[in-house]
């Protein structure tokens, strides 16, 4: 039986590093929010139960304005984000329904996702109960010393750079979000949280192609990723969102 999946959409963060006016999952790339089309990845997808989008509390007027009516019309769940991203996740979790098998958590600025990589990452998941996409890494790999001068060259033949979606049983992200404050240092992603409560995490190898928007110079580089794939045909009647959908 195909499980039942609750897409978590954490987009109340600062984005500090991006610079402009607005935050990046606001912004528009080629005519839509980035935020958009990350939800639009998972929206018709018949395993997918439950869509929960968290947005920054300062931005919940211009959100309502601009998007609140197309939102509701997807069935999209909207929240307001905590100060920190790991009380966000949190506050997202306590909305999960009972029936869900799987929680996908996926960075609202990685708009690049593929249906394959979904696919791919959902059953893994189903398999093991956590998993997520990530990309080998390919450069040569440095490690500095205090004066910015090469230290040592890293072997990169283990080494990964994680992505997103990454996808867990209920249980065990909310086991591992209960121990999140035992875990030292800085925690980077969901998985993090995961492996420090001793369980196996599965790697769903994925490429360059699901870019995450860091800095302003990242919108074309993702507007080139789609504008390069097939867009597939409209079937039947058209969203809200139609007018905006095509390149």
């Amino acid at each position: 039986m195909c499980p039942q999946v609750a897409v978590l959409i954490p987009a109340a963060g600062s984005s500090k590093r991006f610079g402009g006016k607005r935050k990046k999952p606001f912004v528009d790339m080629g005519g839509r929010a980035v935020f958009l089309r990350s939800i639009e990845a998972f929206a018709d997808r018949k395993d997918v139960k439950q869509v929960i989008l968290a947005i920054p509390p300062d931005e919940e007027e211009m959100f309502n304005i601009k998007w609140g009516a197309n939102i509701g019309f997807f069935g999209v769940k909207v929240m307001l984000g905590g100060e920190q991203r790991w009380q966000t996740v949190e506050k997202m979790l306590a909305e999960v329904r009972d029936d869900i098998d799987l929680v996908a958590l996926h960075d609202a600025v990685r708009p690049c996702l593929t249906q394959k990589m979904i696919d791919e990452v959902f059953a893994a998941a189903a398999e093991t109960g956590a998993a997520i996409l990530a990309q080998r890494l390919v450069g040569t790999i440095k490690k500095a010393d205090a004066k910015g001068n090469i230290a040592q060259t890293i072997d990169r033949s283990e080494l990964w750079e994680a992505q997103t979606p990454q996808v867990f049983r209920p249980d065990i992200i909310r086991k591992a979000y209960a121990n999140r404050a035992k875990v030292k240092g800085d925690i980077t992603d969901d998985a993090q949280l995961v492996e420090a409560l001793g369980l196996p995490v599965k790697l769903v190898e994925s490429d360059a192609g699901n870019l995450k928007i860091t800095h302003g110079a990242d919108i074309p580089i993702a507007e080139a990723i789609i504008k390069s794939r097939p867009q597939p045909k409209a079937k039947g009647p058209q969203g809200p969102w139609a007018a905006e959908n095509m390149w």
